[in-house]
């Protein structure tokens, strides 16, 4: 088992729901926190969502309108993603929020039984 620390970023340019992170089936991931920047002059309603693959289904954990050229932290707590499990995001408006999600990636594929 490995673990590696890691950011990713995203950058919305739809206003359609957007997966900005999957793990993939060989790894678990603990998402440590999410950084969202509105750089649109006005308010901008953004949602957040953990896609549960085992569930087929996404739950909401941030809904917010984020205030205009503002920086907002999205997760106020840790998320535990399993195999396969993703991040969503959506906004209002398309090409004005980007993000950074850091978190540590654990690695089972070396795993034995």
């Amino acid at each position: 088992m490995t673990v590696q620390y890691k950011n990713q970023g995203f950058n919305l340019t739809t206003t359609n729901l957007t997966t900005v992170l999957t793990i993939n089936t060989s790894s678990v991931a603990i998402v440590k926190s999410i950084n969202l920047t509105n750089e649109h002059n006005s308010n901008n309603l953004t949602e957040m969502y953990l896609h549960d693959s085992s569930a087929s289904t996404d739950y909401e954990f941030f809904h917010k309108d984020l205030t205009a050229d503002a920086t907002e932290q999205a997760a106020g707590q840790v998320l535990n993603l399993e195999a396969g499990d993703s991040i969503k995001v959506q906004t209002e408006v398309a090409n004005t929020v980007k993000g950074v999600i850091s978190y540590a990636l654990i690695d089972r594929s070396q795993e034995n039984g």
